[in-house]
């Protein structure tokens, strides 16, 4: 992965994680500014993507996409807005992110 490329994963995903949390904040508070702002911010965060598509390809962009909003989205959602997940789901969640981990990194090994 390029340095460019990096820094617009790095980009996406803070949007993705703005809009996320933007959308529990919705969830908790109607309001139709949280749903404008959550609905650019997760505009903006695809419009990158696309361009990662582009110059990386649908598998990797979304599968590091992927793995690094599962991680982070979660932190979120148990840290700051206080949900707990039942141990069967917390498997779930480690097991996600080890299998898209290895459909990333798998290329690597060849």
């Amino acid at each position: 992965m390029t340095i460019t490329g990096f820094l617009q994963l790095a980009a996406s995903t803070v949007i993705f994680l703005a809009a996320a949390t933007c959308a529990k904040s919705w969830a908790l508070g109607p309001s139709a500014a949280k749903l404008i702002l959550t609905i650019a911010l997760y505009s903006a965060g695809n419009l990158i993507m696309l361009r990662l598509v582009r110059e990386f390809g649908m598998a990797s962009a979304f599968s590091l996409s992927a793995v690094i909003q599962l991680i982070a989205v979660n932190l979120i959602a148990l840290t700051f807005f206080g949900e707990r997940l039942p141990m069967i789901q917390s498997f779930g969640i480690l097991f996600a992110i080890i299998a898209v981990g290895l459909i990333t990194f798998g290329s690597v090994a060849k």
